[in-house]
C-alpha cells in the first residue's frame, strides 16, 4: 500500500506520482463526509431502507456506479478531522454509469473516503469492487466528487440499483412534491351529527408550497384520511403509498405528536380530536426507518 509524502515510492513512475501527488492536494482541503466501513460495506447495502437511499440519493448531484482502480493512503498530517481508528484513502475510479446528476462526469473520478483500519493499522483492499457513489462534483476540479454521507459508498449489486432507480426517476420528475419541514396548524371541527368531525392539518413546507391533510370521520365508520398536494383542498385525497417519495416527505419529517401550539381548536375536546386525528396520521403512515443514515 502506497502512502502519501514528499517522497513516493517507486510503485508510480516519476509522471504518475507526480499527478497523484498534485490530486491529493486538490483534494485535501474538501471535507469528507463519508467514513465507511469496507468490510461491511455489503450489508450496509442490504440493509439500506427506502428512506436511507432517498436521503442519499436526494442530497447528491451525482449517483454514480464505480469501479475502484487505486487507492493510496494519505498521510494522518495531511488528514484533517480523521477519526481513531480510520485511515484517509485517495481513491482513483473508473466511472461504469452515472445513474442521476446535474452535471456530466468522466471516465476517471478521484474522490477521499475515511475507512477503518485492522488489528495492523491497514485498510482493506478495495481495488477492483464495483461501488454505488452518492456525491457532489468539486468545483473547479473535474473528474474530482466529494461523498455526501457517512454510508455514500455502497457495494454495488442489481438488486440495490433496481431498488434505487425508482427513487431517482420520482427525483427527476416534474411534479416533485415539496420538502415538508413541520406543522403550521390543525384545527378540528364536529359535524352536526355524533361521531362526524373533520380535522384539517396544515404543514410547513421548505419552498411555502401549500400541503394539508384532511382526516374524516363519520358515524359508524373508520377515519379517512388524506392529502392534498396543492392549493385546493380535495375531500377526495387519499395518503400516499408506502415507499414513495409522497410516503417520505411526511413519514420521515412530521413530528410524533401535534405541537400544542399549532392546535388551534379553543375548546379541551376539539383539542383532543386533532391530537387524536394527527396521531391516527402517524401511525397509518408507519415510521420512517433508517438503517445507514440519520434523522435531519
Amino acid at each position: 500500500m502506497a502512502r502519501v509524502n514528499s517522497n513516493l515510492t517507486n510503485s508510480f513512475s516519476a509522471l504518475a506520482a507526480l499527478a497523484f501527488a498534485s490530486g491529493v492536494a486538490t483534494l485535501t482541503s474538501v471535507p469528507v463526509f463519508a467514513q465507511v466501513d469496507a468490510r461491511d460495506a455489503f450489508s450496509a447495502a442490504e440493509s439500506a431502507t427506502f428512506s436511507d437511499l432517498t436521503t442519499l440519493a436526494e442530497d447528491s448531484d451525482l449517483v454514480i456506479r464505480a469501479e475502484i482502480r487505486r487507492q493510496t493512503v494519505v498521510e494522518p498530517e495531511r488528514a484533517p478531522g480523521l477519526a481513531p481508528g480510520f485511515a484517509r484513502l485517495y481513491i482513483e475510479a473508473r466511472t461504469q454509469a452515472l445513474l442521476s446528476g446535474t452535471s456530466a462526469v468522466g471516465e476517471s473520478l478521484v474522490y477521499l473516503v475515511d475507512v477503518p483500519v485492522n488489528a495492523r493499522g491497514k485498510p482493506e483492499k478495495l481495488k477492483d469492487r464495483v461501488m454505488l457513489l452518492f456525491a457532489d462534483a468539486v468545483p473547479g476540479r473535474p473528474g474530482a466528487i466529494q461523498l455526501t454521507g457517512k454510508h455514500a459508498q455502497l457495494d454495488y449489486s442489481a438488486a440495490l440499483e433496481m431498488r434505487l432507480r425508482p427513487i431517482l426517476t420520482e427525483l427527476a420528475g416534474r411534479d416533485v412534491p415539496p420538502v415538508v419541514t413541520g406543522i403550521r396548524d390543525a384545527l378540528a371541527v364536529p359535524g352536526t351529527l355524533t361521531g362526524e368531525s373533520e380535522t384539517q392539518i396544515f404543514l410547513e413546507t421548505a419552498d411555502s408550497s401549500p400541503v394539508s391533510v384532511t382526516v374524516l370521520r363519520r358515524p359508524g365508520q373508520r377515519p379517512v384520511w388524506g392529502v392534498s398536494w396543492g392549493e385546493i383542498i380535495d375531500s377526495a385525497a387519499r395518503p400516499p403509498a408506502r415507499d414513495t417519495l409522497r410516503w417520505y416527505r411526511l413519514a420521515c419529517a412530521l413530528p410524533e405528536t401535534l405541537p400544542s401550539s399549532a392546535n388551534l381548536a379553543r375548546d379541551p375536546a376539539g383539542r383532543r380530536l386533532a391530537a387524536s386525528d394527527y396521531a391516527f396520521v402517524v401511525s397509518e403512515l408507519g415510521t420512517c426507518d433508517r438503517m445507514i443514515t440519520e434523522e435531519e
